[in-house]
């Protein structure tokens, strides 16, 4: 559908400060009594709320979102046909500052893209002999009304006494009123979207309303959301009622607006007396905990609703298990997903960022693709990173790129941030099969490659440049997150191995023949660099660390051998670190895929399932309810990381949910498009039961395991249109079936006894307890109270085969060491 701009954007005539009013406007108009239909047209720099005689059009939220607006102005059509009367009408509308006047980054810069806010409005009045265009022109009135302060990071403060009764109906008063003015802002610009609109998806009630040590009121809803509340009260005329918003409270029960950082998060209202509600308009947060001040009398739960706000994208994947733990890891996914996809994809709702890295959407994707269909979302994500890299000559860091200066450096072409330009579009065309994704990206993707190209010293290594490396790696300094234990340059010359591989294949599909010939042959040249530069003939790796050894496996470098031999040595660092994350940005998302695709799947269900941080369920036991920046975001005492980049609602990390659907739920890709499927479920760590489901393109495909007096019962639903391989798990003569449409089931007996809860004794070897990290650290305490002084590390492998009462028979006091030691195995067996 298209759309012919017409009349001009409008303004008020003076540039916007902080803290300024939200503009009003307004313009009467008549229609004649054979109207047939009736269309409104409307955008804004900055947010948007229309009115129709009074009445609120449509349900957006947001509108008309974040886009590169000096590219891509998003304009929403609505059908007001039913809205209008014969005779007068008004058309009013209410413009914020949003994205495109107000505060953006840290630094808190203003006017990014103009000074002050604008409206696009067209009225399409449609008469069987003529179609009537009311335009925004210098006939609107402009105003202002109870928004008195309104700011993506800083909040709104509404005062419902300022608010002009009728100013959005016919015959309102508006002498008091001012002529809009022009604005120059170019209707080239004006697209009708295809991403699905912000709006209201859902609302969440209290769980409690607290009463801190302070004194202060604190309403928990018990998840942390993006999005703002809604609130209901009775009072005097004047009251103003003050909602400060938090991710999660100090240990001793206070608001915790650190993870804020810089940003207010605070929105206030202003009764105009008698029963009222009244939600925000013009911002949103990022929050589970608000602290009320001012509330006319005690506060109850009713009084109070969390709205949850995002992009109106359709869910299509669903994961469960036996283990309530990793229920909970998935939960949080999908609700840091949600929490992120207000529009644009950002790397956290509720401080003063709110950007689009590219880098965090990068790594997440897979897991994304399966959640939710995000084509529209990152389809339109991708035109703004397309327009921007024409623009400025390079992949921007962050999509939108507000200004130049908003990163501490410029956008130089890098590992995982920047070749998102190529690694994005072919994700999409894996899961969706539509070789047109591929084709609209297609001139941005050979641009990033044919730009990094240059760069690659004579032996086609990229080893200049900065590079973001494993960011926020756990052992990397708190200061300098990019400096982690992998070689940034190895990391950048593995992730070009994946991308040039990308770019072949995707002109191969494209029949772009000389392009496929050339990106094919860069390839190998750059693996050809990499193992030259990084990897031994064995399949050893510079740097020994988990991160290098994950992308070696996993982005195609090695030959077999190595592979496995690379596989084996990943393990062992895996071990070495005691089951806790080893890696940050760059390795966490494909660690436990090297772990299992290379023979060790136990390494990868200990991984997933240590509860120590840092680990994927140490935020879990310390109750998160979203995946967090560091895993350590919160301290065990339950105080904030205080390093700046402790944002409590961040997806990056939560990639993990694309293995906890492929592998533990069995449900994999073959084919682009899951024409071709494969059921692989690979059972593991004591877990029960899994199911995963999926909307593809060709229907619904589910699965379902469970274990049940040690016979694996398999249920599976393979969608129209696709075929199923289906590897029986954990079958005792492995069988590889093929299966068409339809629902198909299995149950048999398993050859081995399956999930059999662990029981410690003394007899138990030290390595067997060097793999559970609470026992361990329950043993190791009684080791050191009376063992003080002897190395008992879990890393000496040559201790793994040693029992407990080879340790108690060395002791000098045997006889305590053993009773103390029967008391931590005898809790740990309960």
């Amino acid at each position: 559908m298209t759309f012919e701009p017409q009349g001009s954007f409008i303004s008020s005539s003076s540039a916007s400060n902080a803290g300024d009013p939200a503009v009003y406007f307004r313009r009467e108009f008549d229609v004649d009594d054979r109207l047939q239909r009736a269309t409104l047209r409307i955008t804004a720099l900055g947010i948007v709320e229309p009115y129709l005689n009074g009445v609120r059009v449509g349900d957006e939220v947001l509108a008309p979102g974040w886009t590169s607006y000096r590219h891509r102005v998003m304009v929403s059509s609505y059908d007001v046909t039913d809205q209008l009367v014969a005779g007068h009408n008004a058309l009013g509308a209410i413009v914020g500052e949003g994205w495109a006047v107000g505060d953006l980054t840290w630094e808190k810069k203003r006017h990014n893209y103009t000074d002050r806010p604008a409206l696009f409005a067209q009225l399409e009045l449609e008469y069987a002999e003529r179609t009537e265009i009311i335009a925004t022109d210098e006939q609107f009135r402009v105003g202002e009304g109870a928004v008195r302060g309104n700011g993506i990071y800083s909040g709104e403060t509404y005062d419902a006494r300022l608010e002009p009764d009728g100013w959005h109906q016919p015959a309102f008063d508006d002498t008091g009123w001012a002529s809009a003015q022009l604005f120059d802002w170019s209707l080239e610009t004006l697209e009708l979207p295809t991403a699905p609109p912000i709006r209201r998806i859902e609302e969440i009630v209290p769980v409690d309303i607290l009463t801190s040590p302070q004194g202060k009121t604190i309403v928990d809803f018990g998840q942390i959301v993006s999005g703002w509340v809604r609130l209901t009260v009775s009072g005097e005329a004047g009251k103003t009622v003050t909602l400060r918003y938090a991710e999660v409270l100090t240990p001793d029960g206070e608001l915790e607006t650190e993870t804020n950082r810089g940003a207010e998060t605070t929105d206030r209202y202003t009764l105009r007396g008698g029963g009222e509600t009244w939600e925000p308009g013009f911002t949103f947060h990022g929050f589970r905990y608000v602290e009320v001040s001012g509330w006319p009398g005690s506060p109850e739960k009713d009084a109070f609703r969390a709205v949850v706000v995002h992009s109106d994208m359709p869910r299509t994947g669903w994961f469960e298990t036996s283990n309530e733990l990793v229920n909970q890891l998935h939960k949080n996914v999908v609700w840091s997903m949600r929490g992120n996809f207000v529009g644009v994809p950002t790397d956290c709702p509720q401080r003063d960022e709110r950007l689009g890295w590219a880098g965090d959407l990068n790594v997440f994707a897979p897991t994304a693709t399966f959640l939710y269909d995000v084509r529209g979302v990152l389809g339109s994500w991708l035109q703004d990173l397309a327009a921007e890299q024409e623009e400025t000559g390079s992949v921007p860091w962050v999509v939108p790129y507000v200004a130049a200066n908003m990163v501490p450096v410029p956008s130089t072409p890098t590992a995982i941030w920047s070749d998102v330009a190529v690694s994005l579009p072919w994700t999409l065309y894996q899961e969706y099969g539509d070789l047109d994704i591929l084709r609209r990206s297609y001139d941005s993707m050979t641009a990033f490659i044919r730009q990094v190209e240059p760069l690659l010293n004579e032996s086609c290594l990229w080893d200049t440049g900065f590079q973001f490396g494993d960011w926020l790696d756990p052992d990397a300094p708190a200061d300098r997150p990019w400096d982690g234990k992998t070689d940034n340059h190895l990391i950048a010359a593995a992730y070009l191995c994946k991308t040039t591989r990308e770019m072949a294949e995707t002109s191969r599909l494209l029949g772009e023949k000389d392009d496929a010939a050339r990106f094919r042959a860069l390839h190998e040249k750059v693996r050809g660099a990499f193992r030259d530069e990084y990897v031994s003939a064995n399949g050893r790796v510079t740097n020994e660390s988990a991160t290098a050894y994950a992308l070696v496996i996993m982005f195609g470098i090695l030959d077999e051998d190595q592979r496995r031999k690379a596989g084996d040595r990943l393990a062992q660092i895996v071990e070495k670190t005691d089951f806790t994350i080893s890696t940050g940005f760059a390795g966490t998302h494909v660690l436990t895929h090297a772990l299992s695709s290379t023979g060790h799947l136990e390494q990868a269900y200990k991984l997933l399932l240590n509860t120590a941080p840092p680990s994927f369920l140490y935020p879990v036991t310390m109750g998160a309810t979203t995946m967090w920046e560091r895993w350590d975001s919160l301290l065990p005492d339950g105080t904030v990381h205080a390093t700046g980049m402790t944002s409590l609602n961040h997806y990056a990390l939560g990639a993990i949910g694309d293995w906890l659907q492929r592998v533990v739920g069995g449900l994999n890709r073959v084919e682009a498009g899951w024409t071709r499927i494969r059921i692989a479920p690979k059972p593991g760590g004591g877990i029960m039961s899994a199911k995963a489901a999926h909307h593809t393109p060709g229907g619904k495909v589910e699965v379902s395991w469970r274990v049940e007096d040690n016979e694996m019962v398999l249920d599976v639903i393979v969608p129209p249109g696709s075929s199923a391989e289906v590897i029986l798990p954990l079958h005792p003569d492995k069988p590889e079936l093929e299966v068409g449409p339809g629902p198909h089931s299995w149950r048999y007996a398993l050859s081995e006894k399956y999930g059999a809860p662990v029981e410690y004794t003394l007899d138990t070897v030290l390595g067997e307890i060097f793999t559970n990290s609470e026992v361990w650290a329950a043993v190791l305490d009684v080791f050191r109270e009376h063992l003080p002084g002897v190395p008992l590390d879990a890393a000496a492998t040559h201790l793994a085969a040693m029992p407990l009462s080879a340790v108690v028979e060395r002791a000098p006091d045997t006889k305590e060491l053993e009773r103390d030691l029967r008391d931590v195995l005898s809790r740990a067996n309960a």
